[in-house]
């Protein structure tokens, strides 16, 4: 089976739970957003929910992904930076426990922690303190690393930083690995148009995209955008939220109709289907199957709290993909 390295933030995820939107509203939060902090206010934040239900576990976009491809029994690897600290240890623990080989370089600042609060609708606000995952450059980025993979998922918040995914697209196409990105955020793409296209063109293989990041993209509507994505890279995805996903790959096209579900928490669903379409691809399912496999578990993980499911979603999730 083919190995899938992750590139990314590495954060450690505290779920909070609020029983109502006040407690945003004293943060100065906006419902919904995600706001970055630095080291102080985040050390305010953090005493001011101390007292709150809340959870812990390691997060990042990638890191989540990856996690979830090392769930469906896939060689994982993943490259990130941490703090010495606490943070750090717990995120690289939680890797080896799950079987993922970590690349994990040491920096200076305190480890990357994202405190994400949900509202009783289950909508997420977060308040992201990057810290030494901000400091991954590209002089941390080894060909070593790269060898026995067959394909690096690298998540678009790592756009802004030019020179490291440069480097990181640059070492892919060196060690011939496939590269899917995930856009991860419409103003992530806005801010960095005019390179991301190239980068698409001329380096990425797998495109994952929702609704706003392929408008922002191709300044199209989803199938228009479909459409030109799949001109430019081997396999287009857009997710279209409630009404599910497309998938373009050659002159094949695959509507993936979305799985009901009670949502408790939406943290982590485009990064639970990116693990599944990925699982999908490199055993072989076709893009159909790939994108039912990973509606289902995009499904999956909105019910439970956090981007991590909880091991009877996961029952379900390999009922599913063994029927």
């Amino acid at each position: 089976m083919s190995k899938v390295l992750g590139i990314g933030n590495a954060l450690v995820d505290t779920m909070v739970s609020l029983d109502s939107d006040d407690f945003l509203k004293e943060l100065n939060l906006p419902k919904g957003s995600m706001q970055l902090v630095d080291s102080e206010d985040a050390q305010k934040i953090a005493k001011k929910c101390r007292n709150f239900n809340k959870s812990m576990s390691s997060g990042g976009s990638a890191a989540n992904t990856i996690h979830g491809l090392a769930k469906l029994g896939v060689k994982t690897g993943f490259i990130g930076k941490v703090g010495n600290d606490e943070l750090g240890s717990f995120f690289v623990e939680d890797l080896k426990s799950s079987g993922i080989e970590p690349n994990i370089l040491s920096g200076k600042s305190n480890s990357g922690n994202a405190l994400a609060f949900i509202s009783p609708d289950s909508e997420r606000t977060f308040a992201t303190y990057l810290g030494a995952a901000l400091e991954l450059s590209e002089n941390d980025l080894k060909n070593d690393f790269f060898e026995g993979y067959e394909y690096v998922h690298i998540e678009g918040y790592l756009l802004q930083n030019h020179s490291l995914l440069q480097k990181a697209l640059e070492l892919a196409k060196n060690n011939k690995v496939k590269v899917s990105l995930d856009l991860a955020s419409f103003n992530v793409v806005d801010d960095n148009l005019q390179i991301l296209k190239s980068w698409v063109k001329d380096y990425v293989d797998i495109l994952f995209a929702n609704e706003d990041e392929a408008k922002s993209f191709t300044g199209k509507e989803p199938e228009d955008a479909l459409n030109e994505i799949a001109d430019n890279c081997e396999i287009a995805v857009v997710k279209i939220g409630k009404h599910g996903s497309l998938i373009k790959k050659d002159n094949e096209v695959a509507k993936i109709k979305p799985v009901k579900v009670d949502a408790i928490d939406t943290t982590g669903a485009g990064d639970a289907y990116a693990a599944g379409f990925l699982y999908g691809l490199v055993n072989n399912q076709g893009i159909e199957k790939s994108g039912n496999i990973a509606s289902v578990l995009a499904a999956k993980v909105i019910e439970d709290i956090g981007a991590k499911m909880s091991d009877n979603k996961w029952q379900e999730v390999y009922k599913f993909i063994n029927d």
